[in-house]
Parts: C-alpha cells; structure tokens; sequence
C-alpha cells in the first residue's frame, strides 16, 4: 500500500495532500475564485502555479498530491513537477477516471465534464494516465461513485481493475453527492475471487456535509485508507464566506477559518489524509495550519450543530457556478 509510506512519516503536514482541481483548468466551482486565480488562465500560467504549490506543498510536508483525468491538465502538470524533481520519490500520487474534460479550457462551455464508468472508458483513461505518470502512478481511483454507478456491479471492469491491482497500482474510487453512505458501503462488498477490490475511498467530509462520517469509519474499519475531499465546501467554509459558528471558533484559535475547518476532520480517528484544495500558496500555508489546531469538546460540539441536511448540502452545490 503506497500510503504506508506516510504512516511512517513525522511531519506534522504528512496527512494533508495538495488536491490539484481548483489549478489544473480554468474553470471550477470553488467561491472565490476570480480573486485567487485572477485574469490569466491560459495554460503556462497554471502550469507555473501548480509548479509553485507543488513546490511549497513538498516543501511544508505534504506527501499526497491528486490529479483526474477530469481536472484539465492537472495530470500532465503534476508530471512535469515530478520529472524536475526525482529527489520527491517519497510522493505518494494519485489520481483518477471516469470523467473526461470537456470544456476546452474555457470557464463559459456548456459541459465541463462528462461521466463514463464503463469499461472501455477506464481503459482509455489508464492508459492516458499511464503515458502521463507512467510508474509515479500509485493510486487510481474511480471519480464519484453513486449507489447507481454500473462501476459497482460490472463483473469485467472489476476484473480489469484487479489487473491493475495485480500491477502494483493501489485501486479505490471517491464518491460524490447525498448518498455517498450508500455507494461507500456498496463498493466494501465489491470483491474479486474472494478478495475486497478497493483500498482506498475519497469521499467529502466537512463541517457542513456529515453524512459519510459513519460508513467512512467502517471503511477505515475494513482496512482501507480513507482521503477527505472538499474539507473547505468549495470555498463555503473559508472567509468571508464562513458561517458565524466557525468564524468564532476561529477567533479562539487565533488561526482561519479554513485551518479549524480541515482540522476538525484531521481529528476524526478514520482520516487518513485530507485534501487541501488552495489555489494560491498563501491559502496552502493557511490550510497546513490545521495540523496544530487543538480542538476541545466544547468547540467541537458548536461546530458540530452547523451540518445540514446532505441533500440540501449536495443541491446547493450544485448551483456553484463555474468560475
């Protein structure tokens, strides 16, 4: 397992990643921005600033860094960094399939991304990976899966997948949207002659979207390593855009909103790395603050009553628009 790696490691930073959706295109959904990307979006500019967060994530600690095949050209620009620096081999990187980018590299198009959990596209997918990151390649996850994800119950993708597993690549898959429980529970029963197929899920956990906390700790439970996305709520949870409740903890802890926002899921026994999702390295620093954020119960429980109702959490995000 590529994540053993990181058990071992004793940087405080070590279980924070870089997660690289909100640099790798020109068009995402995160609050804000307009601000931390400003005007140019072209490709050498992203390029560059994912150089320059992969840079001073490596050099704060981070071990973890996630691409997809859908997040434009974050693949290839994780590629390029890790080609310039061969002294990183204690990276552990993954990314993954199942959607393709569409949009062209264009913040207006019509379809940033288009879903296909077939095997033919996992097929196409992991070889464009593979030409990208070739053996850098440690963990290749299937992009949000639902309870009605055919990915749950094709017998021939299963097989391919533990192929790859056979391979030396770590197979898991993330999950999106109000039923994330359900798909969690449903891909732990997935086997391949008798042996459990996923090591890994991604699921979103946050101060506002709870609702896998359960099923998460029973993945933990069954041996896989569990990787929090979306800590921040796509921008909802750092100022201005924070609820009260997490601004007033924050002022106690004299730290961002955003560090008390990935610290409370830093402290949940069944997190195994969470992503940071910064698209500036400012915000990088501010978030790799959570690793020193010492919550008590007090502040745990205030936070605690500000989850909503996963599929008034899941509708709202879906009006964010791509900026």
């Amino acid at each position: 397992m590529p994540f053993a790696r990181l058990a071992a490691a004793t940087t405080p930073t070590c279980h924070i990643g870089l997660g690289l959706a909100a640099v790798g295109r020109p068009g995402y959904i995160n609050l804000g921005r307009e601000r931390d990307l400003g005007e140019d979006r072209g490709v050498e500019a992203l390029r560059a600033r994912t150089h320059e967060l992969l840079d001073a994530a490596y050099a704060q600690g981070v071990r973890y860094f996630d691409a997809a095949r859908s997040y434009g050209r974050s693949e290839e620009f994780l590629a390029g960094w890790l080609n310039a620096h061969p002294e990183a081999d204690d990276v552990v990187v993954g990314s993954k399939w199942g959607y393709t980018y569409t949009a062209g590299w264009s913040t207006d198009a019509e379809r940033h991304e288009v879903k296909d959990h077939s095997l033919a596209a996992f097929e196409r997918q992991r070889a464009e990976s593979a030409e990208l990151l070739g053996d850098r390649l440690d963990l290749y996850q299937i992009h949000s899966v639902t309870p009605d994800s055919p990915a749950l119950t094709d017998k021939q993708l299963h097989a391919a997948l533990a192929e790859a597993a056979a391979q030396g690549v770590t197979i898991g898959f993330s999950t999106s949207g109000p039923a994330q429980a359900e798909a969690i529970r449903a891909a732990l029963a997935v086997t391949v002659d008798g042996e459990p197929l996923f090591r890994t899920v991604q699921s979103t956990f946050n101060v506002l979207e709870t609702s896998a906390a359960h099923a998460l700790a029973e993945a933990h439970e069954a041996g896989l390593t569990v990787i929090v996305k979306e800590g921040m709520a796509n921008g909802r949870l750092a100022e201005p855009y924070a609820p009260g409740g997490l601004k007033a903890v924050a002022a106690e802890t004299g730290l961002g909103c955003d560090a008390v926002a990935l610290a409370l899921i830093l402290a949940r026994p069944w997190a195994g790395v969470v992503l940071s999702g910064a698209a500036t390295t400012g915000q990088l620093a501010s978030n790799l603050h959570a690793s020193v954020v010492d919550l008590d119960e007090d502040q745990l429980a205030r936070l605690a009553v500000l989850a909503e109702d996963p599929r008034v959490y899941w509708e709202q995000r879906g009006q964010l628009p791509w900026h």
